[in-house]
């Protein structure tokens, strides 16, 4: 029971954290929201898949230029402190803070088949300092740059299940770097109803000590990894229908990656890191890249005439190129997935139930991967009014619902 209990954690901790940092701007809107996500698979033991946190963030901190975020999860916390403007009028510069147990935890998985024997517990945290400029001053779509250093430490170490012969790597510091450009961007939000982005980025992770681990050290964490990837994003809601939808594109290369710096690929958790990489019906990141190119589009149409209820369906096809000894038949990966919708009457808070089918997922002998799971968002500040004021949309009042509007 205690293990199982250790391992929720693992998720409702770990799995959440880049879900909000190192994001290309100082956060705008005032928000407070309790985001839970979840899913289980109907085959196989997998690890626990899913993210529980509370999110916080202040933009004008006492009336002052200082901004604040807060994003806290069981025995985990991840915080920013922005000051706007201090390196000039469009740049800011922040500090943050991110640790806690079980955060820097590992799980093997091969060939669909989730490795207790070769997976590990870590724990750690670390400091960072980032800057943000904005590019263009009154643009109806804004562009901004994001320069971010941090400094990570982790400790591993083994686990109930872990084999007597594994050797979990040593305890190092990880030094990363990332600089971005973001046009556009999209809400911290299960369910966006309009956004847009175009961005780049490129992450240096630079380990303190690059040791081999494993069964007699037949695995290494490489000194110096290299990241370089790219989306493309659309949601958009219909005015008059209200039927809404989203498609992105998303694809990255790596340069010397290990089994910590690859991409990975899996699960249907939209909050579960900044770019998630979703594929319904697969394992939370079954599928570890170095390159990868992903294809993502969802549709939801609602059920009555209060927009109450909704449907909605998801697909996502990628091809992958594998890290070396986590390779596997056939480069392509596709998951499908279907939902219903409800959203209360105030839109304090939204829930998600749905299931999703891994097509080409390998599960025993074969393809394909059933999995269910649900998704809920409570918005603290909208439980606090009677009604929607449409004042308060802040998508509108940064020119996208006008954008928009002229496209469709």
């Amino acid at each position: 029971m205690l293990t199982r209990a250790l391992s929720l954690c693992v998720v409702l901790v770990g799995w959440w954290g880049g879900a909000f940092t190192a994001r290309a701007q100082i956060d705008p809107t005032k928000r407070e929201l309790i985001q839970l996500g979840y899913n289980q698979p109907l085959q196989g033991r997998a690890p626990i898949s899913g993210y529980a946190f509370y999110y916080l963030n202040l933009p004008h901190l006492q009336n002052t230029n200082l901004a604040f975020r807060l994003a806290l999860a069981p025995v985990y916390l991840d915080a920013e402190l922005g000051f706007r403007s201090l390196l000039g009028s469009h740049t800011d510069l922040a500090v943050g803070a991110a640790g806690g147990g079980f955060a820097d935890s590992y799980s093997e998985i091969r060939r669909g088949k989730s490795i207790r024997e070769e997976s590990f517990t870590g724990h750690g945290g670390g400091g960072s300092l980032s800057v943000y400029h904005l590019f263009n001053e009154d643009a109806r779509i804004p562009l901004n740059g994001v320069l971010r250093g941090e400094a990570r430490t982790a400790a591993y170490s083994r686990d109930n299940h872990t084999a007597p012969g594994f050797t979990v790597p040593s305890d190092q510091t990880t030094y990363h770097i990332r600089s971005g450009l973001r046009w556009g961007g999209i809400e911290p939000l299960m369910l966006p109803e309009v956004a847009m982005e175009l961005s780049a980025w490129y992450e240096g992770q630079f380990r303190s000590d690059a040791n081999s681990y494993g069964f007699a050290g037949d695995r290494v964490m490489q000194r110096d990894s290299h990241l370089v990837w790219g989306r493309a994003l659309l949601a958009y809601t219909l005015p008059e229908s209200r039927q809404s939808f989203n498609v992105n594109l998303t694809a990255g290369v790596s340069f010397d990656p290990d089994r910590f710096s690859a991409y990975r690929l899996g699960g249907l958790l939209p909050l579960s890191s900044e770019f998630p990489l979703a594929l319904p019906g697969y394992y939370y990141q079954e599928i570890s890249a170095r390159r990868f190119a992903l294809l993502g589009a969802n549709y939801t149409v609602p059920l009555d005439r209060r927009q109450r209820w909704a449907v909605t369906a998801t697909l996502a096809t990628a091809v992958v190129e594998y890290v070396a000894g986590l390779e596997q038949p056939g480069r392509w990966h596709t998951g499908v997935g279907g939902g219903v919708i409800y959203r209360s009457p105030s839109d304090a808070w939204q829930l998600v139930v749905g299931y999703a089918y891994g097509i080409d997922a390998i599960r025993g002998n074969g393809r394909g991967a059933h999995s269910i799971g649900f998704l809920v968002q409570f918005d603290l500040d909208r439980a606090r009014i009677p009604f929607f004021e449409p004042g308060e949309n802040l998508l509108r009042s940064r020119g996208l619902q006008r954008f928009f509007r002229g496209l469709f």
